[in-house]
């Protein structure tokens, strides 16, 4: 439904507050997008990767030891990590490294253990 729709129906109980949160909100697309880089975050293994990665540079070699899964394993999910932008790859002779793409990354884990260290 558009947003001016909302502002003109009957039930809207403070329409020049739908009106201002409704100029604010992102668009439906952006929130669809947003909501695709979360499910990401939603899986355990691919955290497990994230979590190790905030502290060094990896291959997927010993990242595979370190979490105890094969390789092929951590290459698939790496590869999802990539799609999503949040991590990044480096090539170093035979051996690709890699890291998180930005400090964004890590400010998006850091405020989730936060908030569940709160609660």
């Amino acid at each position: 439904m558009a947003r001016r729709e909302l502002e003109d129906k009957p039930e809207v109980m403070h329409p020049d507050v739908v009106k201002k949160v409704a100029k604010c909100m992102p668009a439906d697309e952006e929130l669809a997008d947003l909501a695709e880089l979360f499910k990401v975050f939603g899986d355990s293994t691919r955290m497990r990767i994230l979590s190790a990665l905030s502290y060094q540079e990896l291959c997927v070699n010993d990242l595979s030891v370190l979490l105890g899964m094969t390789a092929s394993a951590v290459s698939h999910q790496l590869k999802t990590l990539r799609g999503a932008k949040l991590v990044r790859a480096r090539k170093d002779g035979k051996v690709v490294y890699y890291s998180l793409d930005d400090e964004h990354v890590n400010a998006i884990i850091a405020i989730g253990m936060q908030h569940m260290a709160e609660g």
